[in-house]
């Protein structure tokens, strides 16, 4: 647990604000439960980039026994496989002609990438780019199973894909995907889980439909931090793909009624900048600080009630009867949503009890310098 008085005692040179705080002792207790808890379901983690986008945390998750990483980009793909990362699925669909010639760019220095594809001309877009470049890609038939956002139907429809998939020159057929993001954070249990399980169900039918035609899926990903607990027991899945779990956020925390099963290890730390007007006071952390999508930042440390937001650059305390505080004075919150809080900053200060131990980067486009690949 972070030290809040005597880190900011001890080391207020170093933290300009807002910066962005991992509490180093949970994050890792979270690394272990979750990697534990796959090992004792028998399924294998391969938790998802687009939360932490840091090597950093990608290697930790590794030698806790994470399969590899997932990553929701050709970015975030690029940066893994630059650093390292030897197995990554990229779990959104590539069809342009420039982000295929990137993904090949990527395959013939990754030796266990993955993509997915959700349509016939995506495939034959595949197939034609990886005969010209005379290399074999590994695709996973992405499926929808609900959430409408990307995926071709379950059943059928999938197979027939599988199966243009499989018989495709330089393609190679590796599984599919599935992925219910719109059931993550539904607050009733027993609703999340039996929705859960029927979207899973889609899955199963697919499987059992390719194994008949000769198409075992050997890999079967999906899942997340919302279902973790769920997934396991339908054993449709090989794969879970949660990211959160090494941060959480409110979003999160407030969909497990008996308290969430993960720490929250991940705070925007932010500076009282004024102190003029009565019952509130301004920080320096605002809509260009926090996600947006999501409801307020919740104040972890430091005066006030209540966080909202003042501005582009500034949040609004609301302090408790009679409450004081002073300029200068620091306020931590716990963020909306973690993973496009990080994609905010440039770095991450970790924090071990009452002192500053590193400094993570993140795989920001906007930090970085040079070209996307390669790195």
């Amino acid at each position: 647990m972070i030290d809040w008085p005597a880190l900011l005692s001890r080391n207020v040179s170093d933290l300009g604000t807002p910066a962005l705080i991992v509490d180093l002792e949970a994050f890792e207790r979270n690394i272990q439960k979750m990697a534990s808890h796959c090992r004792a379901s028998n399924i294998a983690l391969r938790p998802h980039a687009k939360t932490h986008k840091s090597a950093k945390v990608a290697k930790r998750q590794i030698a806790a026994g994470a399969i590899g990483q997932c990553s929701a980009s050709l970015d975030e793909a690029e940066f893994l496989a630059g650093a390292g990362i030897a197995s990554i699925l990229i779990t959104a669909p590539i069809v342009s002609e420039p982000a295929i010639r990137r993904l090949l760019a990527l395959n013939a220095v990754c030796p266990e990438l993955l993509a997915v594809a959700d349509s016939q001309q995506a495939v034959l877009r595949f197939s034609l780019a990886a005969s010209n470049a005379g290399q074999v890609l590994r695709l996973l038939v992405d499926i929808d199973l609900g959430h409408h956002r990307t995926g071709v139907v379950p059943g059928q429809p999938a197979c027939d894909l599988a199966r243009l998939v499989a018989q495709s020159p330089n393609l190679q057929f590796a599984g599919i995907q599935g992925y219910a993001g719109h059931l993550m954070h539904l607050s009733d249990r027993d609703e999340r889980q039996v929705r859960s399980a029927a979207a899973l169900s889609q899955l199963r039918l697919t499987r059992d439909r390719l194994s008949d035609l000769g198409l075992s899926p050997r890999i079967i990903t999906g899942g997340g931090t919302g279902s973790f607990d769920i997934d396991p027991a339908e054993q449709v899945l090989t794969e879970l793909q949660a990211g959160s779990y090494i941060f959480m956020d409110r979003q999160y925390n407030e969909v497990w009624a008996g308290g969430p099963p993960f720490e929250t290890s991940l705070f925007v730390l932010s500076t009282v900048v004024s102190v003029n007007s009565p019952g509130i006071v301004t920080t320096d952390a605002g809509l260009k600080a926090f996600s947006t999508d999501a409801d307020m930042p919740l104040i972890a440390f430091g005066p006030g009630a209540t966080y909202s937001f003042f501005g582009d650059e500034y949040g609004r305390v609301a302090l408790a009867e009679n409450g004081t505080a002073k300029a200068g004075e620091a306020v931590a919150c716990i963020t909306p949503h973690c993973d496009p809080t990080v994609n905010l900053y440039g770095h991450y200060l970790v924090v071990h009890g009452d002192e500053i131990v590193d400094r993570w980067p993140i795989a920001n486009s906007k930090y970085r310098q040079s070209a996307p690949y390669p790195l």
